[in-house]
């Protein structure tokens, strides 16, 4: 049985161990698994459907004869989930919906100078691939994360992929989803084969722009694979382990707090928890909850693995562990103080904020209305969660007037000429020397 974490105090720590102490246990890179991705990309790019099913026969053990969910299979899925589960799937994507359709971005245009106008426009990506984890936890929640978001922002076309069950069928809830986010093209097919299709095409799947979504280890290193290729495709962000850090104060429910914790332990044993609190009280209240709620937790066995490595942190104050969260830029951070909302001016880095002791979590993960497709290994000090603008290109429009290029002109062209680019300050001066012949012309005309 894995140990619980022991608690640490920050003040008594030297830099060197505060360092270790918030470093993310090390990811181990597998050249074997980056070959074998490799592998799996070539073979899908230069055999197609062929390969994907000799791949799929080999990993999956089931061979498909269409990778794509026909009408049936939709129908059934619908009959496999109950009713209670399809309404509280329709919540959370209304709530998800409104919260991304006050996203959208809006053009705008103006002039920077007498006659050159300057607009901003957005445009949706014309299509776009989604990926749904089914492995030993389905996510239909990714499917409404990913999949709203790409309709508001009014993508072309909406694919998703998803692995196939051992008996060739897809999971149903994740069907269920996709219907109700309108995406009508679903395919039974995962891991980094599942990222080479949507990125390459092949003859039944077509190619995609941008990619999106969590997987394993497999999936993240095709995508971050195809990213790198010219011809491949752009993906959401760099993916990791999924991560909580939690402020609390000796005003926080012990109980709460370990729930909390554990609900990010047991997505897998790489997971990062992190508690940081002024109170001993509270932390040693926590391991108790801890070890109460493990007992009989389904996933306990997956949750101690990621304890393992878990931090607990007694800091001087709150404001260290606000220092501390800065530092570490969670995924998820959740501050369960007295007056959470107090604290929140001092928090930038952290991919999504939960406040109060009334705010788990778990509501992120399906159904408050922001995105959990969240930034994860400190990414969250210059990326975000993925939003309706993923899913849309900033497009710059400049139109000038003959005024806007008789004000601006001159500047652009000494500026070219400070770059040595000559050919661009002869680009304004052949239009800047035309509006003068014209003048000229024009003078002369009125003096005849």
């Amino acid at each position: 049985m894995n140990p619980l974490p022991r608690c640490a105090d920050w003040s008594a720590l030297d830099t060197c161990q505060r360092i270790n102490i918030l470093a993310r246990p090390p990811r181990l890179h597998d050249a074997g698994q980056l070959a074998d991705v490799r592998a799996i990309i070539a073979a899908v790019r230069a055999r197609g459907d062929a390969a994907l099913r000799e791949i799929g026969l080999r990993l999956d053990r089931c061979e498909l004869a269409t990778f794509e969910v026909g009408a049936a299979e939709f129908t059934a899925a619908e009959r496999a989930v109950d009713a209670g589960a399809r309404a509280a799937m329709r919540c959370a994507i209304a709530r998800v919906e409104a919260f991304h359709a006050a996203q959208k971005p809006r053009p705008f245009a103006l002039d920077t100078a007498p006659g050159m106008r300057c607009e901003q426009l957005w445009r949706p990506i014309g299509r776009v691939g989604l990926y749904a984890p089914a492995g030993s936890a389905p996510l239909p929640s990714t499917v409404w994360m990913l999949g709203v978001p790409a309709r508001v922002a009014g993508c072309g076309e909406i694919l998703l992929a998803t692995p196939p069950r051992a008996d060739g069928s897809a999971d149903p809830a994740i069907l269920v989803a996709a219907r109700l986010c309108g995406i009508e093209r679903v395919f039974k097919l995962g891991g980094a084969q599942a990222i080479a299709a949507l990125a390459y095409g092949t003859e039944s799947v077509p190619r995609c722009a941008k990619l999106f979504g969590p997987g394993n280890s497999w999936v993240t290193t095709a995508k971050l694979e195809v990213a790198a290729d010219p011809d491949g495709a752009a993906i959401d962000m760099p993916a990791g382990p999924s991560e909580v850090l939690v402020i609390a104060d000796d005003a926080a429910d012990p109980a709460f707090v370990a729930a909390d914790l554990l609900a990010q332990a047991e997505h897998g044993a790489d997971s990062q928890v992190l508690l940081a609190s002024p109170s001993q009280r509270l932390l040693d209240a926590v391991l108790h909850a801890l070890e109460i709620q493990l007992a009989s937790l389904p996933r306990a066995a997956i949750a101690r693995a990621a304890l393992a490595h878990a931090r607990l942190i007694r800091v001087p104050d709150l404001d260290c562990a606000i220092e501390i969260a800065e530092r570490y830029a969670p995924e998820h951070l959740i501050v369960n103080t007295r007056d959470a909302r107090a604290l929140l001016p001092m928090i930038a880095n952290a991919g999504s904020i939960f406040l109060g002791g009334w705010s788990p979590e778990t509501l992120g993960d399906y159904c408050a209305g922001p995105n959990h497709v969240l930034p994860t290994l400190g990414f969250a000090r210059a990326f975000s969660g993925v939003g309706v603008e993923s899913f849309l290109r900033r497009v710059y429009v400049q139109e000038a007037s003959s005024a806007g290029l008789r004000a601006i002109g001159p500047d652009a062209a000494r500026l070219a000429r400070a770059e040595a680019l000559e050919a661009h300050a002869r680009a304004v001066d052949l239009r800047l020397a035309a509006l003068d012949r014209g003048s000229a012309a024009l003078g002369a005309g009125g003096d005849a």
